[in-house]
This record gives structure tokens, C-alpha cells and sequence, in this order.
């Protein structure tokens, strides 16, 4: 698929509200890079080797697009119906798996490490999205996607409530961090990790909530609602260097279908048009101001003007 539009600037970036302008870039379009996904999640980006990987969690593989050459292949498969990537402190892949209900860490060697399966001798329920904080806290919510049925893993009956935990860096302890949320799915910190973002996905309608981090990032504030999301339907999501929150959007009206940008404050000032619902995003490149966007079936991106924390 070509760009969304052969002139410039494009309009498939759309201003909700002029802030929005100082992230754009005029010359900048949203480029497909890639086809043929049942089902796409979680984007990592590695710049020693100038790639993304993400999870094309129904046909059970993470996928590899290369920068260099534009080509796309499989990294892994079977990938235990991976979702949630992220890069832990020392550069490693750390992956949420539905199919063995676990979080893992991927070696440099390629071998690959469990960090949580249970959680008071309890199989989790299915990991969905995951990210590393600075002390190498690895945080995870758990919600039970992925033992719903057969398509992103295998249908179990839960024994654990859907929350969100956090595995020591040090002595790999695991946390109960947030309970009582329907269907924690995306989060992320602040740029200075002193708020904690969580979507509560399977609310009417759904929401994205903040929670202050306390006690050096081992326990949380009370949640206070930033974003109640009305028709959307947040998912996965980044934080760029200045707080914006740039959220999987779409399903339902075509419209809604892409990327929703959001201030810290959660006013929504852009929205990035894509063909297909998006899912989750990450920042990469060189200069980490390029977003690749996991959307239903693709990859994408567009260049802008701020980077990725």
C-alpha cells in the first residue's frame, strides 16, 4: 500500500488541536510497510540492529522489518502466541506470551529466560502488555485475552483476578501492583516515570488511567481518570520525551481507525489516519522520532516531530 497521499502535508495526520502542529512534520507521510498479518501487537525496536519486531499473535510468529532493506521475516515461530514487547535495561527482548501464560526474557545467546508464570502459585492468566522501568522492574498487566477462546491461545478458566504486576529487577519478586481493573491492557510511564498509565480495556466505554508511583516505583497512588474514551477503543500505547500519550485507536466507526495523540493532561489534539484499527506503537529509529504503528493486518509509520522516551 502507497503512502495515504502522494502530496503533502498528508491528509491522513489530522489536527485536533493546533499543539498538534508543533509534533508534525509537513514532508512527513504514513508509509505501509508491511501486509499479510492475522492479527498484530506489540512493535520493540532495536537500533543496534536497526529492526522492529512484533507479534502477529493468531498465526503464533514475531515478525522482523528490517530498516535496511525494507524486508520482513519471521523471527520467531512458534512464538507461544506472543503480544507485548519491550527491550529490557540491558538491551534483552522481553516478551508477554498467551499461549504459556508467561513473561519471558530473551538471552543474548537466543535462549530464553521465564520471569513470571505465577503469581501465588497460580498460573497467570494470559500477559498482554509489558514495560521496563530505569531501576529494571519489569511491569506487566494480565488480563484473560488470551484463554478466552482459540484464537490467541487456548481457551483455560482463569484462577488468578486480571491485574497488573511488577517483577523485581533484582530478586525477580512479583507484585501485585493494580487490581479490580476490567481487562488491563496498554501502559506506560511519564517521561520521568513518576506516573504510571494503564487502559482499562473491557469498560464501557474503555479508559485510560494514572496512577502516581511512590515508594522508589514499589507501590502506586490511587487511579485517577485521564482519558474516558468514549467511542474509541485505546489498546497499546507510547509516551513521548514531553508526555504526549500516542494510543492504538479504531474499531467501530472507520474513522476512529489509527493512532489518537493525547496530552498529559488528556486532551486530544491529533489523530493519525490509518485503513485498519491500530493496536499498539513504538518509537524507533535512529533518532527515535520515527512511530511504527501495529495495526489489524500491518506495519506502519510516519517521521514526527518529537521522540520516543
Amino acid at each position: 500500500m502507497p503512502p495515504s497521499d502522494r502530496r503533502y502535508p498528508d491528509p491522513a495526520i489530522r489536527v485536533l488541536d493546533p499543539r498538534f502542529n508543533a509534533l508534525r512534520i509537513a514532508s512527513a507521510s504514513v508509509e505501509c510497510l508491511y501486509q499479510g498479518a492475522r492479527w498484530s501487537e506489540g512493535p520493540v525496536w532495536f537500533g543496534d540492529g536497526r529492526y522492529v519486531l512484533w507479534s502477529d499473535i493468531p498465526n503464533n510468529r514475531i515478525l522482523r522489518w528490517d530498516e535496511e532493506s525494507g524486508q520482513v521475516g519471521v523471527f520467531r515461530k512458534p512464538s507461544n502466541n506472543a503480544n507485548g514487547n519491550t527491550r529490557d535495561r540491558q538491551g534483552r527482548l522481553v516478551t508477554c506470551e498467551h499461549l504459556t501464560r508467561r513473561v519471558t526474557r530473551t538471552e543474548y545467546d537466543g535462549s530464553v529466560t521465564v520471569l513470571a508464570d505465577r503469581f501465588e502459585g497460580k498460573p497467570l492468566n494470559s500477559p498482554n502488555d509489558v514495560v521496563v522501568k530505569s531501576d529494571g522492574s519489569i511491569w506487566f498487566s494480565d488480563p484473560v485475552f488470551g484463554i478466552d477462546g482459540y484464537y490467541e491461545g487456548e481457551k483455560q478458566e482463569p484462577q488468578l483476578r486480571p491485574c497488573v504486576y511488577r517483577v523485581d529487577g533484582q530478586s525477580g519478586e512479583i507484585t501485585k501492583m493494580i487490581d479490580g481493573f476490567v481487562g488491563p491492557n496498554g501502559l506506560a510511564f511519564s517521561p520521568d516515570e513518576s506516573v504510571l498509565y494503564v487502559v482499562e480495556s473491557r469498560s464501557t466505554p474503555r479508559k485510560i488511567f494514572a496512577f502516581d508511583v511512590l515508594n522508589g516505583g514499589r507501590s502506586l497512588g490511587e487511579p485517577r481518570l485521564l482519558i474516558d474514551a468514549g467511542p474509541g477503543t485505546p489498546d497499546g500505547f507510547r509516551v513521548d520525551i514531553h508526555g504526549n500519550l500516542w494510543c492504538g485507536w479504531g474499531m467501530g466507526d472507520v474513522e476512529l481507525d489509527g493512532v489518537r495523540v493525547f496530552t498529559p493532561q488528556g486532551e486530544a489534539i491529533g489523530h493519525i489516519d490509518l485503513p485498519e484499527r491500530c493496536a499498539n506503537v513504538c518509537f524507533g529509529g535512529r533518532h527515535r522520532n520515527r512511530l511504527f504503528m501495529a495495526a489489524s493486518h500491518g506495519l506502519y509509520s510516519l517521521y514526527v516531530n518529537t521522540q520516543g522516551c
